[in-house]
């Protein structure tokens, strides 16, 4: 009796052991602006919890929430707000979601460096987009057709971008549409002609930034809500978090996991 006792702890102990190992990892998923910020800040964490793993994926807002409702993830990071039918969603699985905000952003126009335009106006980004500006000419540009890029309807950007800029306009038919932010990025940086919209976190060298109605993107411009295309940037979990998940979400929000919102170009909320 005493062996089989002997044998049957050293089982659990082994699966516990197997648990805990289990129970550390973190799965993250959703929006490619919060991506770089989930990036950093897992690195970071990682280092101050050696035995908890965090494995980060960008796949879209959309994508993100949807896998936190089905269990695929443990948190969705998400650049816009949970839609009502993702809510809607979430209570018929018995899933509450809980939205914490960690960051703030702005939503910018770039085009290649080349462009000669440095100002546009949020009417003009309108009609570029929804396809009654087509060339370059009407913008005090060269005769050239605009190349307009967008992001596909899974990006919480692309639906914020439709909100404050579209503002219900469809997207011209022939928009090229990329899955990312650093698509983005790439696809302008290789057309003299393109024009799209990134974080303000994305913006590197090889793109232009325009103004909006003479306004720069900036921190301070996001922070006080100037810059006419700012947004807060989330991440979401089901209901409270407790255990690792409310652990790397406190880490967020902490002094130290602000200081990475800072140190990858996005906006602290504090």
């Amino acid at each position: 009796m005493t062996k089989i006792f002997s044998i049957l702890i050293s089982v659990l102990s082994m699966f516990a052991i197997m648990g805990i190992a289990y129970a550390e990892d973190l799965r993250i998923d959703g929006s490619t602006t919060v991506l770089p910020i989930a990036q950093k800040a897992a690195e970071v964490f990682m280092k101050k919890n050696p035995n908890i793993k965090v494995f980060v994926s960008g796949s879209g807002s959309g994508n993100g929430i949807k896998a936190l409702i089905d269990g695929t993830t443990n948190i969705a990071t998400s650049s816009r707000e949970a839609k009502d039918k993702e809510v809607a969603s979430a209570k018929e699985k018995k899933v509450n979601l809980t939205g914490h905000k960690v960051a703030l952003d702005g939503i910018v126009p770039v085009v290649h460096p080349s462009v000669k335009i440095n100002d546009i106006t949020v009417e003009q980004l309108r009609d570029i987009f929804n396809g009654k500006i087509k060339s370059w000419k009407e913008l005090g540009g060269p005769n050239r057709p605009i190349s307009v890029v967008s992001r596909d309807t899974s990006s919480g950007t692309y639906e914020v971008w439709e909100e404050k800029v579209l503002k219900g306009d469809r997207v011209r038919a022939d928009a090229l549409l990329v899955a990312s932010s650093g698509q983005t990025i790439q696809t302008i940086a290789q057309n003299k002609f393109a024009i799209g919209y990134v974080g303000i976190g994305y913006l590197d060298k090889s793109v232009k930034s325009l103004k909006v109605g003479g306004k720069s993107a900036s921190a301070d411009s996001v922070r006080d809500n100037s810059w006419p295309i700012a947004r807060p940037l989330f991440m979401y979990t089901k209901g409270k978090p407790s255990g690792t998940i409310a652990k790397f979400i406190d880490f967020m929000l902490s002094k130290e996991g602000q200081k990475v919102v800072n140190e990858v170009k996005y906006v602290s909320i504090k």
